[in-house]
């Protein structure tokens, strides 16, 4: 992982980023909780919440994820940055997954495409923000700086 920058200037932001991202994923799951309450468990009805079609085990599982996202990103120190890279990759995984089974039996979660492109973006999102909010210090961000750009300095950049 030498060349994931450390202490990046903007990782307050993608931080804040990621926390609305698990804001977004919790509520979605608790209202689709509730409307789809009255359902199977893996229904595969026309019940949409925030714009995607949801069944109750979707619900569950955004209300779960969300959690994780939320809880490690407002606890911080790295640990936010190994489950945002990790949650980034399944999230894309799930988007490409749910394209292939859309129009299948397998298609528990009551997928459709937009809800195949909003995981996508999701992961897309979330890997990038795990690329940006590694942690550590100063003089692990220097050597880090070191190796990724010669001299250590970048223009434009103050000097850690």
């Amino acid at each position: 992982m030498s060349h994931i920058p450390v202490n990046h200037r903007l990782r307050p932001l993608y931080r804040a980023l990621a926390v609305l991202i698990g804001l977004y994923l919790l509520i979605f799951g608790i209202i689709g909780a509730i409307q789809t309450a009255d359902e199977s468990f893996f229904s595969r009805g026309d019940t949409v919440v925030l714009g995607l079609k949801t069944n109750m085990a979707f619900s569950v599982l955004s209300i779960v994820m969300g959690v994780i996202v939320l809880l490690a990103n407002l606890y911080g120190r790295n640990i936010d940055h190994f489950v945002d890279l990790g949650a980034g990759g399944l999230f894309m995984f799930v988007g490409v997954f749910g394209l292939i089974i859309i129009r299948s039996d397998l298609n528990k979660l009551n997928f459709s495409v937009a809800t195949c492109v909003v995981s996508s973006l999701i992961g897309t999102a979330l890997l990038t923000i795990g690329l940006y909010n590694r942690t550590g210090p100063p003089e692990q961000a220097r050597q880090e700086e070191a190796i990724r750009v010669p001299g250590g300095k970048h223009p434009g950049h103050a000097a850690v």
